[in-house]
């Protein structure tokens, strides 16, 4: 055989070769299109939206994973708009579940507040993290009741008043302890701070290795959350399950030592919202059960914390990297502080409503960084959207960082501008950095009012110098830089 007789023998094994591996790559890309589509009937898989289901039982989470772990997560749905246009809804296969992913604003806010065709949609994995009792695990009704019940006294006027000195005092003596503390974590202590705030909300305590204990167990309960649910050593999401049995258990004896607190009329000195969820019942007297109250006070301390610390980092660094809106800010908090009545010491609700430029910083701060990213529903029946059927049983993830970052919504998106808001209201369904409708996160006043209130601090008196302005960040579970930020916080006030 000769030479050319060999190669072209080659070549043609390594065509048949390259025939089978594309053919088993869409045989395996088919899979789950036959598991879930083909009970569907013809008629309505026709009528799905475009979107490919990907690989059998991982779905579009290998794609979805390694566009958040890069540089760029926003290649994840980009590929979806390259591939099969700007239409806005896309069929998908994520964490378990066949799903539509809604980047279209009317179809977002037409999810959020139509409670009768759309349900909480939370991955199996994540309600066993969060609790079968915690907000995104409960009925809508349960829901209502639940959140009527804790509303008022985090959000409230007047717990909102009740709540700044608390908090003003331990920003103020946060500040001074980090600048004298030369170089910090800015993040893990801003992260340290929002948990003692909140846990002085919830629990009145202020016992230092209690404080520990459940930060640490609420920041890897956190990991947990997004992550695939893998239960094996060495994975987030088995370690969130082990951390939130630890969470549970400190919690349920502080329930009990505070119910046995109770039985006696001097054993209560202040009324916190673990006292509020012991008093509380519904229309036939019952009451919540240790589960329950467990349950709704992990959801609080971690997102209240978690949130919070986070967003206050990210104003802060987008403050001290633009220095004319660094300027604009502080000059306004200058402007408040010489205007409070003699006699005032500290904030309260009448100059936190005057921060109107600090309030547009956070605004920027939340739409740029988007927070929570997307959210989950289910559908409770089939549904048409602009041509498309979502059929019942499917998840529906809302994109909130698409919607964020659409020039369409917002222009030159990727850039901090708060002057943006001058004037401006969002259209319906482009701004949601708390979610929308029923389940609007109940704590969203008083992160505003917690960021604020740092910030007015931070921006009299303090300068942040960080020790690696150009560290990557990581995008999972929230964005934050992969350091956490360090450097050093610098007086330079009087």
């Amino acid at each position: 055989m000769g030479f050319g007789e060999l190669k072209e023998g080659m070549g043609y094994y390594v065509s048949i070769f390259v025939g089978l591996i594309l053919i088993l790559k869409w045989g395996l890309k088919s899979v789950n299109e036959w598991i879930y589509e083909t009970k569907l009937g013809k008629k309505k898989r026709e009528s799905l939206p475009p979107g490919d289901l990907g690989w059998p039982f991982i779905g579009n989470m290998w794609s979805f994973l390694r566009a958040f772990k890069s540089p760029d997560p926003d290649s994840f749905i980009s590929a979806f708009i390259q591939r099969y246009g700007s239409n806005g809804l896309y069929k998908s296969m994520m964490f378990g579940s066949p799903s539509i992913i809604v980047t279209v604003p009317e179809i977002v806010r037409k999810v959020l507040l139509d409670d009768d065709t759309f349900k909480h949609g939370w991955p199996e994995s994540t309600i066993e993290i969060a609790g079968r009792k915690s907000f995104i695990g409960i009925s809508y009704e349960e829901h209502k009741r639940l959140r009527r019940l804790t509303k008022t006294p985090i959000n409230g006027h007047e717990a909102l008043s009740l709540y700044i000195p608390y908090i003003e005092t331990n920003v103020v003596s946060a500040l001074d302890k980090w600048s004298q503390m030369g170089r910090i974590e800015f993040l893990t202590e801003l992260r340290r701070l929002t948990f003692k705030i909140i846990m002085y909300i919830f629990l009145s305590s202020e016992i230092e290795h209690l404080l520990e204990a459940l930060e640490k167990e609420c920041t890897i309960l956190n990991f947990g959350l997004r992550a695939m649910a893998i239960n094996v050593p060495g994975f987030a999401y088995h370690e969130a399950i082990k951390a939130r049995w630890r969470l549970a258990s400190i919690l349920d004896g502080t329930i009990n030592e505070r119910r046995k607190k109770r039985e006696t009329p001097q054993g209560i000195t202040r009324k916190d919202m673990l006292d509020l969820l012991l008093e509380s019942e519904d229309e036939n007297g019952r009451k919540l059960d240790n589960e329950e109250i467990i349950d709704t006070l992990i959801a609080y301390l971690n997102a209240g914390h978690e949130s919070s610390g986070h967003i206050t980092m990210w104003a802060t660094i987008f403050l001290q990297a633009n220095p004319e809106v660094f300027q604009t800010a502080k000059e306004e908090q200058e402007k408040i502080t010489k205007n409070m009545p003699p006699g005032q010491n500290g904030l309260t609700l009448n100059e936190y409503r005057q921060m109107e430029y600090l309030s547009k910083v956070i605004d920027e701060t939340l739409r740029v960084v988007s927070f929570s990213f997307m959210t989950f529903r289910e559908a409770k029946k089939d549904v048409e959207f602009k041509g498309y059927v979502i059929p019942k049983g499917w998840k529906i993830l809302l994109w909130y960082r698409s919607l964020h970052h659409n020039p369409e919504n917002y222009s030159k998106p990727k850039e901090f501008n708060p002057s943006r808001w001058d004037g401006y209201v969002p259209k319906p369904g482009t701004f949601l950095p708390f979610g929308g409708g029923s389940r609007l996160c109940p704590g969203n006043d008083l992160a505003k009012l917690e960021i604020s209130i740092f910030l007015h601090h931070f921006l009299l008196k303090y300068k942040l110098e960080r020790e690696n302005p150009n560290c990557p960040i990581r995008y999972l579970p929230h964005p934050r830089p992969k350091d956490h930020c360090p450097g050093r916080v610098v007086k330079v006030g009087k």
